[in-house]
């Protein structure tokens, strides 16, 4: 690719660059100085994604203002000068917004953004929405009666952080970094400063660092650049800065003279090593040269991983380790290596993993290794270039907001493409260049590393000093077996299944039924609405229904080692390795996953590799091989992160609450240690191989795909196995607990300030109640909603509380609204009086009307959005071959939920919020 002169009319993005600008984009500058980019972009129809970004954060920051760019944040979204305390919130609910995923904000150490995901973005919703904006950013209401609201919100959000990854990366980061600013930062801030903080104080930070000519509004979305452009100009151009814009912060470079090892022991965490290497970060220009080179750095560090991986894979000391290149907070540029070892030898990982670093170094990779890579990369560009045409606005101005974070342009994908093909054709990618890219993103100021271990060891940090300047001798890396291996290895299939009947299985959109002589069936929803992306999903079995209710089986490890187990060929197993090189530089995936009436084997494909992409899945399903090695690492796995779920109470319910709410159910829940131990490839082939060869299949094909070739490729694949009769045994009951008049209640060994409520009531399931399901959504969104007010706006007491509708369809009980929060051990009692509380007035009385509408729209809007994509049909017609009811209720989807009355809303809630049936559980900190 031929390098682009600068010239007058060169955005803002590309000063300084020679990669030819993204025409799509429309960027400018205001007279104040601000930055804008905006472009048209029609996925999901209707919406509207708006990014704002302020160029500070916790590295801004003095001593006494820690945590202040972050409280900020916050402050701007309760109010400004354009509406009154909350009220945000509540205009952008009347348009659709979903509060915390559609409108939400994140600080860094470098930077706060804004984000707003406007659907359905009338001109009217879009003229109040950046009105909204531009109020936040230029005037927010910070008044010491709102900072007296809202501090307690972010002492929430600080208190509920998870207490041993939050010191470790501190550790970290003071190890790292040490003796530049980043080495004792964090976005959170601190409690002293926090509760210091003034209006005064707080006014001076934002009067200092929210200025036009540190912001940058970037928006994507479905309507006329030009429109947005005005937007842009009408609501920030009389934005003016107050006093003398300040200086850039220096935040130093990494220092050769600082310690090279730390140790530290958090028991609930796993042992493991991160190590890296830190150069000082520049900003240069980012050129074609630059990146071209950088991808150089890239392949050498993809060759490495899979060394390492490989490695791991054949029961090597380590159950995994990585290294990735980054430029961190403009601070450093780091090459930086996580080793999780197998088991507690700390040392003998870390040796093992240097061992194949120095091999790297010594020795340059073949060009079959660095070939691969190639080929690997360039599929993965080749399909961004298909898919551009649907990727989504949001992603869009996600990616150019961090990219002007870290300094970087953003080239469009088919412009990246010509950068990579043009290394390629320049012979950038040999052995010997990759090799010394190896030297070089290996070689910097420090290198540096910290270990953790279970129990406390004061010779740990002297031990890891003296391995990191140990000389390592090498050791060849596994480099055989790096050729292609075609699909003609795989087993045969047999000759293509006759079809028996097509149908249409729904009419709008138009989904195809074909049937199969053998039983199994095709669900088919040809459509170019996701250009270049093809869904597969096989269905087969019963899933949790399947499943024994009287005992713990194996069933836990199968998303971790039942793919990696490989498939039987009559020349031998093909594992994971073989079958990473079988689909190398193809669209292909294979993902397992348990459901409530199936078990599902899916890829995201392409139309040329669907054929290819089913093919593996019938072989696995009908030649599954059971290669010991995966499930061993499956356990090494599990155990290595089983404390952590004891460290915390959010841990303490991933692992009890599930089990709990169906009545201690096996088939829910986290096995304990003991069984985990217990875990054997035999006990792990006695379970899965009979339910991979249970009942009929169901398929779904969605995607950029002709009707027919799907057809013939289905047919010739899932249609041509043998018959697989279905199971006539009924399904174990599902239950819901009694109920308690006290919580039921776990303990967790983390920090003695942090605790966690759940409530929930019974509701129903199964298909027949889908329609009453979709109403429940509206029930528990204005519970939810409520909740929240009153928990964190009012209250402070926790961060994120949330009101779950659950509905199985595919289960015969189970369903149940579930109210749950993070929140102070002593109130615990107030969480649970304010759930009953909030759930007896929705008994008492019908909901306000626009309250319900705020609701309702939110809900409406997701919906829309989510059924511009494939997943969101193929979830709600999967199982349709065989519960017809439930592509019976897909027409009904929205009106179900825009007909929503008070009454109906009034009537569920007395139906179900009953408190004789409530079940309620709290962890709380272990006694000392």
């Amino acid at each position: 690719m031929e390098p682009v002169a600068q010239g007058p009319d060169t955005p803002w993005l590309f000063k300084g660059s020679d990669i030819p600008p993204d025409r799509s984009w429309t960027y400018g500058v205001l007279s104040n100085g601000l930055k804008y980019a905006v472009r048209k972009n029609g996925v999901p129809p209707g919406q509207v994604a708006i990014r704002v970004a302020i160029g500070t954060g916790s590295l801004m920051e003095t001593d006494s203002e820690r945590g202040f760019a972050h409280l900020i944040e916050h402050l701007t979204f309760r109010g400004s000068v354009h509406v009154p305390d909350g009220e945000s919130k509540r205009v952008w609910q009347r348009l659709g917004v979903t509060f915390g995923s559609d409108s939400n904000a994140s600080t860094s150490f470098t930077q706060t953004v804004y984000k707003l995901d406007l659907p359905s973005a009338t001109p009217a919703g879009l003229d109040e929405s950046m009105k909204i904006l531009s109020g936040m950013m230029a005037e927010p209401t910070l008044t010491q009666a709102a900072l007296d609201a809202e501090r307690p919100v972010v002492l929430s959000e600080q208190r509920e952080q998870p207490g041993p990854q939050v010191r470790f990366g501190d550790a970290v980061r003071a190890l790292f970094f040490a003796g530049q600013p980043l080495s004792d930062r964090s976005p959170i801030g601190n409690v002293d400063t926090l509760q210091a903080a003034t209006a005064a104080s707080v006014k001076a930070f934002h009067d200092r660092w929210y200025r036009p000519d540190r912001a940058i509004i970037v928006i994507a979305g479905d309507a006329d650049p030009a429109i947005l452009e005005a937007m842009v100009k009408k609501h920030f151009a009389g934005w003016q800065g107050n006093g003398p814009s300040p200086a850039e912060p220096k935040f130093g470079s990494p220092k050769a003279g600082e310690p090279v090892a730390a140790a530290v022991s958090e028991p609930t965490m796993p042992t493991l090593v991160q190590m890296a290497v830190l150069r000082p970060w520049t900003v240069g220009d980012d050129t074609i040269l630059f990146n071209q080179e950088r991808m150089i750095d890239q392949i050498a560090l993809r060759i490495l991983n899979r060394r390492l991986e490989s490695r791991a894979r054949a029961g090597g000391s380590y159950i995994s380790a990585g290294a990735n290149l980054d430029d961190v907070s403009r601070s450093a540029n780091i090459t930086q290596l996580s080793i999780l070892p197998l088991g507690d030898d700390w040392a003998a990982a870390l040796r093992d993993v240097r061992q194949s670093i120095a091999d790297a170094m010594r020795t340059a990779p073949t060009q079959a290794e660095i070939d691969r890579e190639v080929a690997e990369i360039r599929a993965g560009m080749e399909n961004e270039v298909r898919t551009a045409p649907v990727t989504a606005g949001a992603l869009l101005a996600d990616n150019l907001i961090a990219a002007t974070d870290i300094r970087e342009t953003v080239a469009g994908p088919e412009t990246s493409l010509r950068i990579f093909e043009g290394a390629v054709t320049k012979k950038f990618f040999t052995p010997a260049r990759v090799q010394a890219a190896t030297r070089k993103v290996f070689a910097g100021t420090a290198t540096r590393a910290i270990v953790n271990t279970r129990t406390p060891d004061p010779t740990a940090q002297t031990k890891l000093t003296a391995a990191l300047t140990q000389k390592i001798a090498g050791s060849a890396s596994r480099r055989s077996g790096q050729g292609a291996i075609g699909f003609d290895r795989l087993p045969s299939l047999g000759k293509p299944g006759a079809i028996t009947a097509r149908s249409m299985a729904l009419s709008d959109p138009p989904i195809e039924r074909v049937d199969f002589a053998n039983g199994s069936s095709l669900l088919l929803f040809p459509n170019e609405s996701e250009t270049g992306k093809v869904y597969v999903r096989v269905r087969f079995g019963r899933g949790l229904n399947a499943l024994p209710a009287d005992r713990r089986t194996p069933a836990f490890a199968a998303d971790l080692a039942l793919v990696a187990s490989g498939i039987q060929t009559p020349k031998g197993v093909l594992g994971q390795e073989e079958l990473d090189r079988l689909t190398g530089g193809r669209q292909i995936g294979l993902s397992f996953g348990i459901d409530d009436d199936a078990f599902s084997l899916s890829g995201i494909t392409t139309a040329a590799d669907l054929a290819d992409q089913l093919k593996l899945i019938a072989a696995k399903l009908q030649s599954p091989a059971w290669d010991p090695a995966p499930v061993a690492r499956a356990r090494a796995v599990m155990l290595a992160s089983y404390d952590a779920l004891g460290a915390s109470p959010d841990g303490v319910m991933a692992r009890d609450l599930d089990a709990l709410l169906h009545d201690n159910d096996p088939r829910w829940g986290t096995p304990d240690r003991k069984e985990i131990e217990a875990l054997t490839p035999a006990a792990f082939k006695a379970l899965w191989a009979p339910l991979l060869a249970s009942g009929p299949i169901e398929v779904q094909v969605f995607g950029d795909v002709q009707q027919q070739p799907a057809i013939d490729a289905v047919a010739a694949t899932i249609g041509a196995m043998a018959p697989r009769p279905a199971a006539n045994t009924p399904p174990p009951p599902v239950r819901f607990p009694a109920h308690v008049a006290t919580p039921v209640t776990r303990t967790h060994s983390g920090q003695p300030n942090q605790a966690a409520a759940a409530i929930a009531w019974p509701t129903g399931a199964g298909s027949a109640g889908l329609t009453e399901s979709r109403k429940l959504e509206v029930l528990a969104a204005v519970f939810r909603d409520r909740l929240l007010d009153r928990l964190r706006s009012q209250a402070g007491v926790s961060y994120s509380p949330n009101v779950d509708n659950g509905w199985p369809v595919g289960l015969p009980g189970g369903g149940r609204i579930m109210a749950i929060g993070m929140v102070p051990p002593d109130k615990t009692g107030f969480f649970f009086d304010l759930a009953r509380e909030l759930a007896a007035d929705l008994v008492k009385t019908p909901v306000p009307e626009d309250e319900l509408d705020r609701a309702k729209l939110p809900v409406i809007q997701m919906i829309a959005r989510m059924s511009s994509g494939n997943m969101f049909w193929m979830n709600q017609t999967q199982g349709g071959t065989r519960d017809p009811a439930r592509l019976a209720a897909i027409p009904g989807i929205i009106n179900d939920i825009r007909a929503t009355t008070p009454a109906e809303l009034q009537a569920l809630a007395a139906k179900y919020l009953v408190p004789a049936k409530d079940w309620s559980m709290q962890v709380l900190p272990e006694k000392k």
